[in-house]
C-alpha cells in the first residue's frame, strides 16, 4: 500500500510524522475480535482507474476485522468488488461470506441480514457503510434525488438496523459510517450532509432501542479521506483538501481502526457517541 496522498500545502515534510504502520493496514494483529461475526455493509470498493487505487474504508474495515479474528459477512452491489474483498480475506487465512445485494430494495435486507447469521452462525457486529451522492446544490436537487439519497444512506441503515436488533447476540455491536458532512456546510451538497446527519441522530436511536438487549451503537465521521471515493470528490473540487491537518488525507484503514474499537468489547461503554475520524478538522484544526 502506497503512503497517503499528501497535499502539496506548507511544511509538508511533516506529515510523515503522522503516518504508522497502521495508517497503512499494515500494523500487529491482536485478535480483538476473535470468535465474533460481522456483517459489513458496504464491504466492497468504488471502482477506479487507478493501477494501485487506494483502499476504501468498507475493504479496509471487512479486512482488518477478519485479521482480528472475526467471521465476516461481506454485503455490496458490486459482484467483482465484494468478491474481491473476500478473495483478500480468504488468502490471509480468514472466513469471509459474500453477499450480493442492492441496500436501497428494502425488501432485500431481511434476506440479507437472516443469510448473513446463518452463513455466520450467528451475529455480534454490523457494521453499515454505504453513502451515494447527487453532487446537487440546493437549487438543483429534484424530489427524487433527496429521496434516492435517503433510501440509500439513512432508510437502508434503518432497516438492517432494525434487522439485526431482532437477532443479534446480547454483548452485540452496531456503527455507522456517516461523515465530517454531518457537522458542516463545506461541500454544498445538502442532500448528502442532511443524510449523513440523519445518520448521527439514528445511530443514537438504535442505541437507545438496543440498550434494553445490551447491544450497543455508534457511529463514525470521517473526514477528508484518500479513498476511491475520496479521490472522485477531490477530482470535482480540487480545492477540498487545500488545509488538510497533517499535511495529508486520512486512509480508509484508519477509519477501519475507528470501527474496530467501537465494535469490539473494548467500546463496552461508548453507546450513541460520534467519533470523528479528521485530523481535528472538524473543530477548526486545520493548516494556514
Amino acid at each position: 500500500m502506497d503512503a497517503p496522498a499528501v497535499n502539496r500545502t506548507p511544511r509538508t515534510e511533516d506529515a510523515s510524522r503522522q503516518v504508522h504502520p497502521e495508517t497503512l493496514g499494515q500494523g500487529p494483529r491482536f485478535r480483538r475480535l476473535a470468535g465474533r461475526r460481522v456483517l459489513v455493509v458496504g464491504a466492497g470498493q468504488r471502482a477506479s482507474a487507478e493501477p494501485e487505487p487506494p483502499v476504501g474504508n468498507g475493504r479496509a474495515m471487512a479486512v482488518l476485522f477478519a485479521r482480528e479474528g472475526a467471521s465476516v459477512a461481506c454485503l455490496d452491489n458490486a459482484r467483482d468488488a465484494l468478491m474481491e474483498t473476500c478473495a483478500i480475506i480468504g488468502r490471509e487465512g480468514g472466513v469471509a461470506v459474500p453477499i450480493l445485494a442492492d441496500v436501497s430494495d428494502a425488501g432485500a435486507i431481511p434476506r440479507a441480514v437472516e443469510e448473513a447469521r446463518e452463513n455466520l452462525g450467528g451475529l455480534d457486529g454490523l457494521v453499515l457503510n454505504v453513502g451515494i451522492s447527487t453532487r446537487q446544490k440546493m437549487d438543483e436537487l429534484t424530489t427524487e434525488d433527496w429521496d434516492r439519497v435517503f433510501a440509500v444512506n439513512v432508510r437502508s441503515n434503518m432497516l438492517f438496523a432494525q434487522q439485526a436488533l431482532r437477532v443479534m447476540a446480547p454483548g452485540g455491536a452496531i456503527v455507522l459510517i456517516s461523515s465530517l458532512a454531518s457537522h458542516r456546510a463545506a461541500s454544498r451538497n445538502p442532500a448528502y450532509e442532511a443524510s449523513k446527519a440523519a445518520q448521527v441522530a439514528l445511530a443514537r436511536s438504535i442505541a437507545r432501542a438496543g440498550e434494553p438487549m445490551g447491544i450497543r451503537c455508534n457511529s463514525v465521521a470521517p473526514g477528508l479521506m484518500d479513498t476511491p471515493m475520496g479521490r472522485d470528490a477531490s477530482r470535482n473540487r480540487p480545492s477540498r483538501a487545500a488545509f488538510v491537518p497533517f499535511g495529508r488525507q486520512g486512509t480508509g484503514w484508519e477509519v477501519a481502526y475507528a470501527a474496530l474499537f467501537l465494535i469490539s468489547n473494548e467500546a463496552s461503554y461508548v453507546n450513541g457517541h460520534c467519533l470523528l475520524v479528521d485530523g481535528g478538522l472538524g473543530v477548526g484544526i486545520a493548516r494556514d
